[in-house]
C-alpha cells in the first residue's frame, strides 16, 4: 500500500468511525450481536490469499461480516460488564500512534515515548490524589500489572530468591490473600509468579461484600502457625461484580504490621478519584505498595491503557531489569528506561492515547461525565428500591447497580432461572446489554452505567425494558 492508497482509505475509514459513533448514539444498531457460535468464521476464507486484494474488497467485507458480529461496547446501552469508553481524541492519539510505528526499547530509541509517559503518569498521579511518592507505568491490562505487583512482591518477601533458585529456594509456601470477591486475575497472577493457586486465600467478606479485615488477620494468623510465609494483599476499590470497596486504611494497617506486600486494584474506581468527594474510598491508599488504575475503562482511553503506580520504583526496577548490550546507551544513567518496570521488553507509544484523552476532553469536562454516570446510577437505585418486588442486592458505591426481581412464590433455584430469563431476553431484544453475576449464593443482574454516549434517557428505557421483560416471562 502506497502513502496515497493509504491516505485514500484512511479517510473512508474515519469517515465511517464518525459515523457509526453517531448511529450508535441513534441507536441504529443491536447493542449484543445476534450471530451464532461459527457464523462469522463460516464467511471468512479457509486461507490467506496467495495475492493481495484490493482495500475496498477487504473493508466491504469488514462492513458484511465483522460488524454484524460485534457488541457495541460504545453504544449508549451497553449496560454490562464494566465501561469501556473509546473516546474518539483517544482513538485519533491510537491512531497516531500506531502509524508512528516505533518501539520503546530504551530511551534512546524513542525519546519522546518515554518522556511522555513520564509526564502523562504523573498528570494522573496528581489527578486521582497520590502523593508525589508515587511513581509509574503504563502497563496493558490489570491483568499484566497484578502480576507484576504479586512478582515484586515475592521478591521481596524471599530476598529476590527469584535472582537465585527460584521458589525452589524457599523454605516455607508464601500466602496470597484476596477477598472472595476480587477479581479472577488475581488468582491467575499468583499461579504464574509461582505462588500455587492452593496458596490463595480467598477471605470471606462483610454484608457490604468488602473484604473481612478479622477474617484476613485469621488466615494470616493461621498461616504463620503452619509455618507459611504470608506475603502479600490484594485489596479492591471498585470490585467488578458488586464494585465492593474493600477497607484500604485497615487493610494497610495490617500489612504494614505483618511486614505484607500491599497491592491495590483500583482498575475500576481508580477513574472516580478524579473527583475529590470519592477519595474517601481510597483512605489509607498511601500504605499500599502499588497501585492499578485503568484509563481504559470510565475514563475513555483507548483499550489497553492501564497505568501501574508503585512507591519503591526501584525495587520494581531491580525485580524486571535485563540490560543486554545492544540495548545500553551513553545516557543511561540519565533517563528512564521503561523496560525494566514490567514484563515486555518493548512497548507502545500508550501515552499518547491517554494525553490526546486529557488535552482534548479536559479534566472539568471528564469530571462532569463521571457525576453524570454517578447521579444516574443513584437514580436508577432508587427507582428500582421503590418498586414492588424489585430489590437493590449490594450499595451502590459507584456507577453499578446489581439488581433482582423477585416475585412471591420464587426463590433458590427458580428464581436464578427467573433472572437470569429476563435478562437474556433484554440482551436478545438489542435493546441493552446486561450482564448477570452471583452476589451471596444467588443470581442477580449488574447495571454497570458508564458509556460515554449514555444519558439519564438511556437508563430510564432500560428501566423500562428490564420492567417489561420480567413481565413477558
Amino acid at each position: 500500500m502506497t502513502p496515497d492508497e493509504f491516505r485514500a482509505a484512511g479517510h473512508a475509514m474515519v469517515d465511517w468511525i464518525a459515523d457509526y459513533r453517531t448511529r450508535l448514539a441513534r441507536g441504529e444498531f443491536p447493542v449484543q450481536s445476534p450471530v451464532r457460535p461459527g457464523e462469522v468464521m463460516a464467511q471468512l476464507a479457509d486461507a490467506a490469499p496467495a495475492a493481495g486484494e484490493p482495500i475496498e474488497q477487504v473493508f466491504a467485507q469488514f462492513l458484511t461480516t465483522i460488524v454484524p458480529g460485534i457488541s457495541h461496547w460504545q453504544h449508549p446501552s451497553f449496560f454490562g460488564y464494566f465501561p469501556a469508553n473509546s473516546s474518539l481524541p483517544s482513538v485519533l492519539g491510537d491512531l497516531l500512534s500506531s502509524g508512528l510505528g516505533v518501539i520503546g526499547l530504551n530511551w534512546q530509541s524513542s525519546p519522546a515515548l518515554t518522556e511522555l509517559e513520564t509526564v502523562t503518569v504523573r498528570w494522573m498521579r496528581d489527578l486521582v490524589g497520590l502523593s508525589p511518592a508515587w511513581s509509574g507505568a503504563i502497563q496493558d491490562t490489570a491483568s499484566t500489572a497484578s502480576l507484576v505487583a504479586l512478582i515484586c512482591a515475592r521478591e521481596r518477601a524471599t530476598q529476590y530468591a527469584g535472582a537465585r533458585g527460584g521458589l525452589q529456594g524457599v523454605a516455607a509456601p508464601l500466602i496470597v490473600y484476596a477477598s472472595t470477591q476480587a477479581h479472577s486475575s488475581v488468582e491467575k497472577a499468583a499461579v504464574l509468579a509461582g505462588f500455587g493457586r492452593d496458596h490463595v486465600r480467598s477471605i470471606g467478606t462483610d454484608e457490604n461484600f468488602a473484604l473481612s479485615t478479622a477474617d484476613l488477620e485469621r488466615a494470616i494468623a493461621e498461616d504463620r502457625a503452619r509455618g507459611h510465609t504470608p506475603c502479600a494483599i490484594v485489596a479492591t476499590t471498585g470490585t467488578t461484580g458488586v464494585t465492593a470497596m474493600d477497607p484500604i486504611a485497615a487493610i494497610a494497617s495490617i500489612a504494614r504490621r505483618e511486614g505484607l506486600w500491599l497491592h491495590v486494584d483500583s482498575a475500576m474506581a481508580g477513574s472516580a478519584m478524579l473527583l475529590p468527594e470519592y477519595r474517601h474510598h481510597w483512605d489509607g491508599i498511601e500504605g499500599a505498595d502499588s497501585i492499578i488504575v485503568n484509563a481504559h475503562k470510565w475514563l475513555g482511553a483507548v483499550f489497553d491503557c492501564t497505568l501501574y503506580f508503585v512507591r519503591d520504583s526501584e525495587h520494581l526496577i531491580r525485580v524486571m531489569s535485563t540490560n543486554p548490550s545492544y540495548l545500553q546507551s551513553s545516557v543511561d544513567a540519565q533517563v528512564i528506561n521503561y523496560r525494566d518496570w514490567g514484563i515486555p521488553l518493548g512497548r507502545r507509544l500508550r501515552a499518547l492515547k491517554l494525553w490526546f484523552l486529557l488535552r482534548t476532553e479536559g479534566t472539568d469536562a471528564l469530571r462532569a461525565r463521571l457525576r453524570r454516570d454517578l447521579a444516574n446510577a443513584q437514580w436508577l437505585a432508587r427507582t428500582v428500591a421503590a418498586t414492588e418486588h424489585w430489590k437493590v442486592v449490594a450499595p451502590v458505591p459507584l456507577q453499578t447497580v446489581c439488581v433482582r426481581h423477585e416475585p412471591p412464590g420464587l426463590s433458590g433455584a427458580a428464581l436464578d432461572r427467573h433472572t437470569q430469563a429476563w435478562a437474556a431476553r433484554i440482551n436478545a431484544s438489542g435493546a441493552a446489554y446486561l450482564t448477570p453475576a452471583i452476589a451471596a449464593d444467588q443470581w442477580m443482574v449488574r447495571v454497570s452505567i458508564g458509556a460515554e454516549a449514555t444519558e439519564r434517557a438511556h437508563v430510564e428505557a432500560l428501566w423500562k425494558a428490564m420492567q417489561a421483560a420480567v413481565a413477558a416471562i
